[in-house]
């Protein structure tokens, strides 16, 4: 497969854009927050949004006739054609300006800033880099760089390691709740995403080799968050950096943890195990 990765030809795509908008309706704010394990209430115009409900506005609609058989849509358009089957979330940056609300119809701009090769341990590894800019009539609300990795079918399954992992990391702040399919489907109904790593357990597991349904890159991402801001005071950090570092499966309990550090504050998932599934800072 990597035989027919034409880099340059991918690298065409730098500097394309497109636009959508939408707007933060009450009903998906309830829905948000239930995901999320927050108090749903009764959102008004004007409350406050959990501050990634960015992620659930204006997702691109394909026909069925157009989704690939990971349940994407087929590779092109405004994304390169990455010619890697496996597409995950792999990490990025968030920059918290304005907080999203009931009533906001905010308008996301998204521009392609870079695709590069690197190689791993399961192969040949295609990174693509996405910026956005959220902006509301109240001015620029977030700044955003999303990194999607592509990579190889490998006829072993995904989430092996030879190496003993190391002692799990101690959390002065801990959240745990369980990662259960239904948890899973209503993200991926929020968000309209349609990849069945996240719902089809015959697709992951027969097909891509996982031994479960996958947890959601930007739902971990979104617990993080959520705990960042709850420990300083109900803000949202200027800055988040975060990566995934290894999937998080179905089935079992998850945690939310943080510490302090010098600057911020260090954060990560853990599986049940206590082992890091991704990790972030944030800065205020």
């Amino acid at each position: 497969m990597s035989e027919q990765l034409d880099l340059d030809h991918l690298r065409q795509w730098i500097g394309r854009t497109t636009e959508a908008s939408d707007t933060v309706t009450a009903q998906l704010v309830k829905g948000l927050r239930a995901t999320l394990f927050q108090e749903i209430g009764e959102p008004k115009m004007g409350d406050a949004a959990p501050f990634t409900v960015h992620w659930c506005l204006a997702q691109p609609v394909f026909p069925m006739s157009q989704l690939g058989p990971d349940g994407h849509p087929t590779r092109g358009g405004f994304l390169p054609p990455v010619p890697l089957p496996r597409r995950m979330w792999a990490g990025g940056e968030l920059e918290f300006l304005d907080t999203l609300r009931v009533g906001d119809e905010p308008k996301r701009v998204s521009r392609i800033s870079d695709v590069s090769l690197k190689s791993g341990s399961t192969g040949t590894l295609c990174f693509v880099s996405v910026h956005h800019e959220v902006t509301t009539p109240r001015g620029l609300a977030i700044r955003e760089r999303q990194d999607i990795v592509y990579r190889e079918m490998t006829s072993t399954p995904a989430a092996t390691s030879a190496k003993a992992p190391p002692p799990p990391p101690v959390a002065k702040h801990h959240e745990s709740h369980m990662a259960d399919p239904v948890l899973l489907f209503r993200y991926s109904a929020l968000t309209f995403n349609g990849h069945r790593i996240h719902y089809d357990r015959d697709y992951v597991t027969k097909v891509e080799g996982y031994p479960g349904l996958i947890f959601h890159g930007p739902l971990q991402a979104a617990f993080i968050i959520e705990l960042a801001a709850k420990l300083h005071g109900g803000q949202p950090p200027k800055k988040f950096v975060y990566r995934g570092v290894q999937p998080l499966f179905e089935g079992s309990e998850f945690s939310v943890n943080a510490n302090e550090n010098g600057e911020g504050l260090e954060l990560w998932t853990a599986n049940s195990e206590g082992q890091p599934t991704m990790k972030g800072t944030a800065t205020w």
